[in-house]
């Protein structure tokens, strides 16, 4: 079965790190997008290095064209960035790093930040790692909390993070730090490493889940829809089903090629989700 209403899709200049910021926005507008996620990726937005001023400008050029931003995603992968490192000064810097992007997130006018539980070493014990996750995150979501900002955590593959992994152990994570604003993200890569479907997320976090990073692979990869094998269009449907409307972002990396020209994959992207929706009677 087909579903019933398009999903709410952001802009987002993930695989645009190659172009200026403004193609990227004007690829947007042209894309139909209203609201936009921002990867806080050198040169577009490296978080230490952004400055009140920017970030206003930023938000300017933002919303000449129609566009809002909603959540910012500091780079927290590739770049030296561990809420849960056993060395201090990554840890300390790390944590700084996102209380920053949070106060940035106040003047671009995101009114989320995402998150993800860092790693810790892979021969110390998980408890000790765990606890300066959940410290570390706890303390980021506080801040945010105060500037009205809404932190939502996402769940990493095993070659990413060896702490959260699964849906259980985020709403474990979430329920141990206690954050009454501090939400999930669904990544349906994750999920699906993980041997996850939709339903068992929602299981595990119900509507705690308030963000969507809807991508293809196989089921590894971050690709554009129709690059990898997981089953999108079924995915689609248990969102609708368990009454998720809030928006969804295509996070595309694969292997560095959707940077070349990134406005044809998201494109693909776009095409394949208007395949899934149901034609209105009497188009």
């Amino acid at each position: 079965m087909p579903i019933t209403r398009p999903p709410r899709l952001t802009g987002s200049n993930f695989a645009y790190q190659h172009l200026p910021f403004d193609t990227f926005l004007d690829d947007a507008v042209a894309l139909g997008r209203e609201k936009l996620e921002l990867w806080g990726i050198a040169p577009h937005l490296h978080i230490p290095q952004v400055g009140n001023a920017e970030a206003r400008d930023l938000r300017r050029r933002i919303e000449r064209r129609g566009l809002s931003a909603y959540c910012l995603t500091p780079e927290q992968v590739m770049y030296p960035v561990n809420v849960a490192s056993p060395v201090g000064w990554l840890r300390t810097q790390s944590i700084a790093l996102f209380r920053r992007a949070a106060e940035l997130c106040v003047e671009l006018g995101a009114e989320k930040l995402l998150l993800t539980p860092g790693r810790g070493s892979e021969d110390e014990p998980v408890d000790a790692a765990w606890r300066r996750s959940v410290d570390a995150i706890g303390d980021i979501a506080a801040h945010a909390d105060t500037l009205g900002v809404t932190c939502v955590l996402e769940p990493l593959q095993r070659v990413e993070s060896n702490l959260v992994n699964d849906s259980p152990t985020l709403a474990a994570m979430l329920d141990e730090i206690g954050a009454g604003r501090l939400g999930a993200v669904l990544d349906t890569v994750t999920m699906a490493v993980a041997g996850e479907t939709v339903d068992d997320a929602f299981a595990a976090l119900g509507d705690r889940i308030r963000h969507v990073h809807l991508i293809d692979g196989r089921p590894m990869g971050h690709l554009a829809w129709g690059d990898g094998e997981l089953p999108l269009s079924d995915y689609l449907r248990a969102l609708e089903r368990h009454g998720y409307d809030d928006w969804m972002t295509f996070e595309l990396f694969g292997d560095g090629t959707y940077a070349l020209d990134p406005r044809a994959a998201v494109e693909r992207c776009d095409a394949a989700v208007r395949r899934c929706v149901a034609t209105a009677p009497g188009e």
